[in-house]
């Protein structure tokens, strides 16, 4: 495995590797890798010759009062996890390569991150849309594969690479659970023991409105039910338990296309997100 911190190295690996006729996949991730990020790995790994992936916290998509300074950073960790999978090559730029002085650009894909996640964190989605049409336009992949536990932030990378043309393949990865069914995610680390025992409710409490919905009750009632379960069981504020349209994001009202069911709420500090697809009778 190749580490690689400066653009110019990675142009002469990328150019190496595309001169060969080689497939990249790209998995871009922030680092504190668990079982989850691995996965994306090995998916990657199953689909192209060669496989980068980057770390870098964004320090454009965390609001003021967000995480930036304490989110967790393991880079030496992170660095061996990803030798021992038999990755080609690690980007892991600095701030100052991302965002040298002068960085005036950034990218927002309206609508799609404004709702949901966006609505808690503005300017959140401008960020990430930002960071990953940088990181697609270094790496160059044929492919690049993202966790579906962000449905959000998955939806809003596959329309900025449609409507900007990249000609970047996006593929979903099936989130990775814990044993006890908690979504794996780097900010579980914050989560004190009771609170990642209270934490279980998150995923419980979708599933349960989802069982309902399926069955045909109205959607309404169900989601708002799901609110006030998740309060009952600790959680400290919720952001959105909601039913939408699996590409546009849209709200739904009634149950006639893909769907799925997404959450969002606040244990203690920790915000922790999930959600689920939704079966549909045609």
């Amino acid at each position: 495995m190749q580490t690689i911190r400066h653009l110019d190295p990675l142009k002469k690996m990328v150019n190496m590797l595309h001169g060969a006729g080689r497939r990249i996949a790209l998995v871009p991730t922030m680092g504190a890798l668990h079982a989850g990020h691995m996965a994306l790995v090995t998916q990657a790994k199953a689909i192209a010759d060669d496989v980068i992936v980057s770390i870098f916290v964004n320090p454009i998509q965390f609001g003021p009062n967000e995480d930036l300074s304490r989110y967790p950073r393991q880079e030496a960790q992170d660095a061996a996890l990803l030798a021992d999978a038999g990755i080609t090559g690690l980007w892991l730029p600095g701030v100052d390569v991302m965002y040298p002085q002068g960085f005036a650009t950034t990218i927002s894909v309206a609508k799609l991150g404004d709702g949901l996640c966006g609505a808690a964190r503005p300017g959140h989605f401008d960020g990430v849309a930002t960071v990953v049409a940088k990181l697609l336009t270094q790496v160059q992949p044929d492919i690049a594969v993202f966790g579906e536990k962000d449905w959000q932030q998955l939806a809003v990378i596959r329309r900025m690479v449609c409507d900007l043309d990249l000609g970047v393949e996006i593929m979903g990865a099936p989130i990775v659970r814990d044993n006890d069914g908690l979504a794996l995610s780097s900010r579980n680390a914050y989560l004190s023991r009771d609170e990642r025992s209270a934490a279980l409710s998150l995923p419980r409490t979708l599933q349960t409105a989802l069982a309902q919905i399926e069955g045909g009750a109205a959607i309404a009632p169900a989601l708002a039910h799901a609110k006030t379960t998740l309060l009952q069981a600790g959680f400290a504020s919720v952001d959105y338990v909601a039913l939408v349209d699996a590409t546009s994001l849209e709200t739904l009202e009634m149950l006639d296309r893909e769907a799925r069911i997404l959450g969002a709420a606040r244990m203690g500090s920790t915000r922790l997100i999930d959600n689920f697809p939704v079966r549909f009778k045609k």
